[in-house]
């Protein structure tokens, strides 16, 4: 085991897309340290994203109508004071990405497109190169980021766990290329993206396992939100894994979908198909359910437009030997994104002192219990100026060396990806969540590789037992209803994982926060 001691008390960021390299920006000209288990703009959620980001620009709109769509879709969860703090600086941060030589898509007069997503009242997503936009944001950070003398990006490091002495973080165990890493260090930023790999049908990088989780977890750090994880309608069904994403602007195109006999299934519905994401994916699966085939037909809202509007799209369908100007694409639900994370304050903050957390691995109040579309990107560019502001802010003890430990072994979530997929995926109900968590446990407690990832399933599937309603993307078929006096968030530490109850515990079980 080596001890690093080249980097003394400079801030030590755990992952290299959108999160974390904002911040490391936005940190700098102090010096700071990106660990990143591959290389920089490989395996992340941000360069992967096809959707924009959310900004209340055109002159029908406003920072307060974007809030409020945000707070309808976060289906009472959602905090007001976070969501108007996080829509009224949509343009600044659009703006510091021009700067940084961002190239937004444009209309030949020079002005901004902005597209129309479902549950928004208005168009107002920004995108770049059609629907690479994530690949594009990372682009410009990335050539940022290698131009920034303060900023030391070490790649191919697996962080393994955080050390804590006394209650404090004293450094960072991981793993690199000649062995066993220890990193001292007093602050310590968690920008680990999202869980859709605990499924076995996700839109995002495999290894995106929720391993900040697992690593804030272990520390005591209280979690949030856990239950709602966000089922995207319109993966790419094509039997792989993870599965190309159609992204919601395809329907904010016009784009329908149908069945095998061409029935347009989602046509009775008030905003059709573009209603909440949640709402069409219980639709998609529901038909699935009944023996029916989906597809997302295009045909006549885009037609021989399509490959130009949606570069990526029209690749990823033509690798498998569809051309979506003629026929219409099939289509299923895929885990996509987590809207619970850490819990943290507005600065960032953690409940254990010198670890925050930024982007989708953090639980900010933004999202409630249903992200609202293409707010993550925006999420994490504002999210990241506060913790920025926070970490730098912030006076550091003097450093320890960390004491010795077990080195855990590199995480496999296999194991955990049928359980994930079949207790607790698009609907769920107390039988089979805790047919998940009796068999998650004993996962967690072998320390085998998939030890991790089960932690992390077993704390979302606690999670969704204790939350005895349907609320946005967590929907229990044992308990239909929304129930009026559930507007409450609940949060959980490691030591509560695994109560094997059909209704909220006590304080002493399950911590419910504002």
């Amino acid at each position: 085991m080596t001890i690093i001691d080249t980097f003394p008390g400079q801030p030590l960021i755990i992952g290299a897309g959108i999160a974390g390299l904002v911040t490391a920006l936005r940190i700098a000209p102090e010096p700071v340290v990106v660990l990143t288990k591959a290389h920089l703009g490989a395996e992340t959620s941000t360069d992967w994203a096809q959707g924009g980001i959310a900004a209340a620009l055109g002159l029908d709109d406003s920072p307060a109508l974007h809030a409020e769509d945000t707070m309808a879709a976060g289906a009472g969860l959602s905090d007001r004071r976070v969501v108007g703090q996080i829509t009224s600086v949509a343009r600044e941060v659009i703006e510091d990405l021009i700067r940084l030589g961002m190239a937004f898509d444009r209309h030949p007069d020079g002005q901004l497109k902005l597209g129309l997503e479902a549950a928004h009242s208005r168009s107002r997503i920004v995108h770049a190169e059609g629907d690479r936009t994530g690949h594009a944001i990372m682009q410009v950070l990335i050539h940022a980021v290698r131009r920034t003398p303060s900023i030391t990006v070490l790649e191919d490091v697996e962080v393994r766990r955080l050390l804590v002495e006394d209650g404090e973080l004293s450094g960072v165990l991981a793993m690199g290329a000649d062995g066993a890493l220890v990193f001292p260090g007093r602050r310590v930023i968690l920008a680990t993206g999202g869980i859709g790999g605990l499924y076995s049908q996700t839109t995002n990088p495999l290894g995106a396992m929720g391993l900040g989780l697992a690593l804030a977890a272990r520390t005591g750090a209280e979690l949030a939100d856990l239950e709602f994880v966000q089922f995207h309608p319109t993966a790419l069904d094509v039997g792989v894994n993870p599965m190309p994403l159609v992204s919601e602007a395809v329907r904010g195109e016009g784009a329908v979908l149908i069945d095998e006999s061409g029935e347009r299934f989602m046509a009775a519905y008030p905003r059709a198909e573009l209603e909440p994401r949640h709402v069409v994916a219980r639709a998609v699966w529901q038909h699935l359910a009944e023996g029916h085939r989906v597809f997302l037909d295009a045909r006549s809202a885009l037609g021989a437009h399509f490959r130009d509007r949606f570069p990526g799209i029209a690749a990823a369908c033509r690798a498998v030997g569809i051309d979506p100007e003629r026929a219409p694409i099939p289509v299923r639900p895929a885990a996509h994104y987590h809207m619970g994370g850490i819990s943290v304050d507005e600065a960032g903050r953690s409940s254990i002192h010198g670890l925050w957390a930024c982007g989708e691995v953090a639980s900010t109040g933004l999202h409630g219990a249903n992200r609202l579309a293409s707010n993550s990107l925006l999420e994490a560019l504002v999210c990241a100026r506060w913790v920025a502001e926070s970490v730098s802010g912030t006076m550091t003890p003097s450093l320890r060396t960390p004491r010795p430990v077990e080195v855990p072994p590199a995480p496999d979530p296999r194991p955990v990806r049928k359980i994930m997929s079949e207790q607790v995926g698009v609907t769920r109900d107390a039988a089979g969540l805790l047919h998940a968590i009796e068999r998650l446990q004993p996962l967690v407690l072998d320390g085998a590789p998939s030890a991790d990832p089960a932690l992390v399933g077993l704390m979302i599937a606690t999670a969704a037992l204790q939350r005895t309603e349907s609320r946005g993307a967590h929907r229990r078929v044992d308990f239909p209803n929304q129930l009026v006096d559930g507007v409450r968030r609940l949060t959980i530490r490691i030591d509560d994982v695994g109560r094997k109850k059909n209704a909220p515990a006590g304080p002493a079980a399950t911590h419910v926060g504002a």
